[in-house]
């Protein structure tokens, strides 16, 4: 009965989460402040009111368009919730109610804003990715983790893929990688350490090489299409916070 009580509550909680993530999604992107002002339709400014904005059953409610000029609400904003809520639920099977549960919360909900606005936009914005790494840091300090691992899944994550953007920029003379997506790694590295940054980067790689290959073979891109590293990343990280521990400890037996 209580773990009942504790999924319904993390699903709502979820939920009203995914509604926040849903402002930080469209607002950061475009340099806006999350806080004000409250909730309206872009499109003609009008502002929600308080039942239009209850997380998946507002949408249905509005039948996906606004109350005012009609115009279409992105079906992105209740998947967002739904997704949020669902990850929260997963984060909760794996590590049940612990310190490190508030950690896992906050890293994925990072990672579900990355994911959608690099998908969107192609932009991994400083105001995620950097407060990002400091709370993933000092989350570490009150986790299995540690500080050290943390630390150094800082420095590596973030060198990495600062060299690998730095040497692709001088051999073929344009940018491979930006800097948003050095922070993001940076910013995996302290919730997760450097062993599962690595197993995420690697991840990443091949789901991107993966997705180019099809893009390539359907005719719907070439190889200089730029594919969304961070959101390549954001799946790989939720992946490896789930799962990396027991993959990586199955993987070191071998040796």
């Amino acid at each position: 009965m209580s773990y009942a009580v504790d999924v319904i509550s993390l699903v709502l909680f979820g939920l009203v989460v995914g509604s926040f993530l849903n402002v930080c999604i469209y607002r950061l992107p475009r340099g806006r402040s999350v806080v004000n002002p409250s909730s309206h339709c872009p499109s003609c400014k009008a502002f929600l009111r308080w039942f239009d904005t209850v997380p998946v059953i507002g949408y249905m409610m509005l039948r996906g368009r606004c109350r005012e000029c009609k115009s279409v609400i992105s079906f992105v904003y209740p998947m967002v919730e739904v997704l949020t809520a669902v990850l929260f639920v997963v984060q909760y099977a794996v590590v049940e109610i612990s310190p490190v549960l508030v950690a896992r919360f906050i890293f994925t909900s990072v990672l579900v804003v990355l994911f959608v606005t690099d998908l969107q936009h192609r932009v991994l914005p400083d105001a995620v990715t950097i407060p990002g790494a400091i709370v993933g840091w000092c989350c570490a300090w009150f986790s299995p983790l540690g500080w050290l691992d943390s630390s150094i899944g800082i420095v590596v994550g973030g060198t990495l893929l600062f060299v690998v953007s730095e040497t692709y920029y001088r051999i073929r003379g344009r940018e491979g990688l930006g800097m948003g997506d050095v922070k993001m790694l940076a910013m995996i590295g302290a919730f997760l350490g450097w062993e599962l940054m690595l197993a995420t980067l690697i991840m990443a790689s091949v789901l991107g090489s993966l997705v180019g290959m099809m893009m390539v073979m359907s005719k719907r891109g070439d190889v200089t299409y730029a594919l969304p590293l961070g959101s390549f990343l954001a799946i790989s990280a939720t992946a490896m916070s789930v799962v990396g521990e027991p993959v990586l400890t199955w993987y070191v037996s071998f040796y």
